[in-house]
């Protein structure tokens, strides 16, 4: 093992007659327990008919080997003491890879060594353990999609994780050390909880889910809020209940609209053969219009069908740019401009993501021509995500609670099934879409974040 840094310089802060009272009793009593046979050997070396020469070589002798003896045992006594403050200070400062080796073993000083050395053990051992707890509490903080803000005293920031920075639209930099009410999240510091919150925060909105606790950091009180969104989960359950709908609806309706289709084509066509049949255009029209209905119908259904056969995405490397410029290509009703500059490369389904833009332009569209205004779409990077947007001059939006909803829908011939299903694939992908009027300006903005 290596011994610890000299022994003749003892550690910054330590006391120096902490260890000099010691050192000292230690000389003193070697100096006292050879005093007596000092002055018995000088006594009969004098009393002796010794020449002058002799005795002082006798006496020079005795008193070097007594002084000589009692610095050996104060050498031995500092060098063990000031090598254990020394192994101790390290310790202190938190340099535990020094050890101390030292004494014969089995004896005292042995003894003392090995304990320090086993403390420095247990102190590194412990450092470990806590560094190891702290990259893996830091890295569920950064893998878990709930938001995490602890607060001091005086309700300022002092922890947020990367789904805190998410919910408020900040960076953490930009938020640590601000106040509470900077960051609209006083009001979350008081109350009851846990509570539903349906107040926006930053750039999303949904439902969060509240819980308070409060924590020790260096001795001192703080408070952590975390907030849970419960926006997708709610949303997958209505998915899931409006696919079950689907299937009821599709498997009954469909197993009564065939043989009703197909009877009203047998009965045409039978009175076309029967002639003067009274009535007979009235009767034929009612017919054509059973046979009409009972297929739209049927398409409907098949529309709607594709909520619940929405396959999971294939994913490879896709670039924006040619997607959006082929898009707007296949839209012939109005010139769609593409604003975007620099081409981003994304991992997704290039047909799911293809029909996601098809139906978001189509909709702009749509809503451009009742006013003549413009459609235009842009793209840019932002927070590890690539934000698309696609925006219009029409009318802008009158009600946005029901835009998602399967079976809604503004348009005389519309299905209400583009934005749910444009929704789903979105999310599928583990993005998201939001619609939104434009801010001081008419017409509609349709978001699309997908990771980058």
């Amino acid at each position: 093992m290596a011994s610890a840094s000299s022994p003749h310089v003892p550690p910054p802060g330590r006391p120096r007659h902490a260890h000099r009272s010691l050192e000292h009793a230690v000389l003193g009593l070697t100096m006292a327990a050879g005093l007596p046979a000092a002055i018995v050997v000088l006594v009969l070396t004098w009393g002796q008919a010794y020449s002058f020469e002799v005795r002082w070589t006798i006496a020079a002798v005795v008193l070097v080997v007594w002084l000589g003896a009692a610095a050996l045992a104060y050498q031995l006594v500092t060098r063990a003491l000031y090598l254990q403050a020394n192994l101790l200070g390290a310790l202190r400062e938190g340099d535990y890879s020094i050890r101390g080796a030292g004494g014969r073993p089995g004896s005292a000083v042995d003894l003392v060594m090995q304990e320090i050395n086993a403390l420095g053990d247990t102190l590194q051992r412990q450092r470990t353990e806590a560094v190891e707890s702290t990259a893996l509490l830091t890295s569920v903080m950064g893998a878990i999609d709930v938001a995490v803000f602890a607060f001091d005293m005086e309700e300022r920031l002092v922890l947020a994780n990367p789904a805190a920075e998410r919910l408020i639209g900040r960076s953490a930099r930009e938020m640590l050390g601000r106040h509470a009410r900077d960051l609209a999240l006083d009001s979350c510091l008081e109350g009851a909880t846990p509570r539903l919150l349906d107040r926006p925060f930053g750039p999303e909105s949904g439902r969060l889910e509240l819980r308070r606790s409060t924590f020790r950091r260096d001795g001192k009180p703080h408070q952590l809020l975390v907030f849970a969104d419960l926006t997708r989960s709610l949303r997958e359950q209505e998915q899931q209940a409006w696919q079950r709908i689907v299937r009821v609806l599709s498997h009954e309706i469909n197993n009564s609209l065939t043989p009703i289709k197909s009877i009203a084509h047998s009965i045409r066509r039978m009175i076309a053969r029967v002639p003067d049949v009274p009535r007979a255009a009235e009767i034929q029209d009612g017919l054509t219009l059973i046979e009409t209905r009972s297929g739209a119908l049927g398409r409907f259904l098949r529309a709607y069908a594709q909520l619940a056969r929405l396959p999971k995405p294939q994913r490879r490397p896709m670039r924006i740019a040619a997607v959006v410029h082929r898009i707007t290509e296949l839209e012939q009703r109005l010139p769609v401009a593409v604003n975007g500059a620099v081409d981003v490369e994304i991992r997704g389904d290039p047909d799911q993501l293809e029909q996601l833009l098809i139906n978001i332009v189509r909709n702009a569209v749509d809503a451009a021509l009742d006013t003549k205004g413009r459609v235009w779409i842009d793209w840019e990077q932002a927070d590890g995500s690539l934000q698309v947007t696609i925006e219009d001059e029409g009318p802008g939006l009158s009600d946005t609670s029901n835009l998602f909803v399967p079976f809604f829908t503004t348009k005389p011939a519309g299905s209400g099934i583009g934005l749910a299903l444009s929704r789903q694939i979105a999310e599928a992908h583990g993005g998201s879409l939001a619609l939104e009027n434009r801010a001081g300006a008419r017409g509609c903005k349709a978001i699309l974040r997908l990771p980058l």
